[in-house]
């Protein structure tokens, strides 16, 4: 299925259904009444997340989406029939914004979260309604009120604790594809990758956390050289960046240091708040390097670029190194999901003994 993270579409809800103006007419009951009912309620359109989708794709064809109008009022005391509500599935993490004005009207992000994102138009009312001890035949009744209607912009962010992120060919899918149930196409050339890919890691029993590769990325990709920013919104809500660095001691490889500098600069282009996420390297490749040099070259390019964060060495192709990786990553996570709990000052005093008279 084609990866689709943007989209805009027409939402327009159901105009509520007109009131009725209508008197009792029956044998042998004079001064019937009124009996005119009031209308149906127009239908709404709300947007629910769904884990079971992961692209836009249905939105991409399927831009325009109407809701019936209610049902109008009828005599004998017959109300409308209110319209069927139209609910639009999207991915978990789907971001809702107002088209026109800017306004983000939803933020999916837990599954089955419903969002009413335009109003149905209530029914007008019927002359039933207008009936009083001092307007005993009343002759007026209402129209429908109109329902409500929306541009809207869709964007999909996904939803995963850990992003991959470097130059092309640094190794990112092969990573991935190494420590998750992640499959995706992996070759010798650039923008293997195309769009982003998202694998369940498990580390035990009840213990597992899920990663994110996206395209990578490129000198001037602010200007539009490669695959662009269009990927990096992906990494926002993420918990931890692991920047992917080719370690591979080849001539047409550029130097670690200024790959890493390349991103970072990228990064601080399409959002400064993504230099502030915890940040590490993973220095991939490292079963092509001389076993001599390795720990020489790892303190030269430290020394370069001045890093006091963690760093690991590994081979994804090799599966060299993954296993510390993998259990740094998950204690990461599990601490930024769950923050030790403050110390109580349990000391124990007198009734009385800290009270002032």
């Amino acid at each position: 299925m084609k990866f689709i993270d943007e989209a805009v579409i027409d939402v327009i809800a159901g105009n509520g259904g007109s009131g009725c103006m209508s008197f009792r007419r029956e044998k042998f009951i004079p001064f019937g009444g009124p009996d005119g009912g009031d209308g149906g309620r127009g239908g709404s359109v709300y947007a629910v997340g769904d884990r079971n989708l992961n692209t836009l794709i249905d939105f991409r064809y399927a831009r325009k989406h109407i809701a019936r109008n209610g049902e109008s009022g009828r005599g004998s005391d017959q109300f409308g029939a209110a319209a069927q509500d139209i609910v639009l599935r999207m991915p978990i993490g789907t971001i809702v914004t107002d088209a026109d004005t800017g306004e983000c009207l939803a933020e999916l992000l837990t599954p089955d979260e419903r969002v009413r994102i335009v109003k149905g138009g209530d029914g007008g009312f019927g002359n039933l309604h207008f009936k009083s001890s001092t307007n005993r035949a009343p002759r007026q009744k209402t129209s429908g009120w109109p329902g409500e209607q929306r541009k809207l912009r869709l964007e999909l962010r996904v939803l995963a604790d850990v992003g991959l992120l470097g130059l092309p060919n640094a190794g990112k899918s092969t990573l991935i594809s190494a420590v998750s149930n992640a499959r995706p196409k992996i070759a010798d050339y650039p923008f293997t990758t195309l769009h982003p890919n998202l694998g369940v890691v498990r580390v035990g029993p009840e213990q597992s956390f899920v990663i994110a590769d996206i395209p990578g990325l490129i000198e001037g990709a602010a200007e539009g050289a490669g695959l662009g920013h269009q990927f990096l919104r992906h990494l926002q809500r993420t918990q931890l960046l692991l920047h992917v660095v080719d370690f591979s001691p080849f001539d047409d490889v550029l130097d670690p240091a200024d790959q890493v500098k390349v991103i970072a600069h990228e990064l601080r282009k399409f959002d400064a708040s993504l230099l502030d996420k915890p940040r590490w390297l993973v220095l991939n490749k490292i079963d092509i390097v001389a076993s001599g040099e390795l720990e020489s070259r790892v303190k030269t390019m430290l020394k370069k670029l001045r890093w006091k964060g963690p760093v690991f060495s590994i081979s994804a192709l090799a599966r060299t190194g993954l296993d510390p990786l993998v259990r740094a990553v998950y204690e990461h996570v599990a601490s930024m999901k769950n923050p030790p709990l403050p110390e109580l000052d349990l000391r124990f005093s007198a009734p009385g003994q800290n009270e002032h008279v």
